[in-house]
């Protein structure tokens, strides 16, 4: 089965927190996830700040700067994981370093 992991951090923390998660990178886990064989993809993400938002109302684009919605808690990342079942999701995304100073949600891919 497909997941997705989304690598979650607070945005309003201190910089220098912010700075040291960053420079801490995966520490290690992607090259353990794909030795295991179960990355199908990924890639961290610009600042919400860069981001560019796109809504179609009554038929007219709406587009605006910023991220979609506004909260202090960001999405830095993503990896695409492909694993026997969500117990196995659970133990992989508990492995990654994100987890000891933000948060990582899991969710299914859609697959028809």
């Amino acid at each position: 089965m497909k997941y997705v992991l989304m690598i979650g951090f607070d945005a309003s923390a201190p910089p220098q927190v912010l700075q040291a998660q960053q420079e801490a990178g995966c520490e290690g886990w992607s090259e353990e996830m794909e030795a295991r064989g179960v990355v199908r993809g990924g890639a961290g993400l610009r600042p919400s700040s860069e981001a560019t938002t796109v809504r179609v109302r009554q038929g007219r684009v709406l587009r605006s700067d910023g991220p979609f919605a506004e909260t202090k808690d960001q999405i830095g990342g993503f990896v695409i994981i492909e694993c026997a079942d969500l117990d196995e999701a659970i133990e992989i995304a508990a492995k990654h370093p994100s987890a000891r100073f933000g948060q990582i949600e899991i969710r299914p891919v859609w697959e028809p």
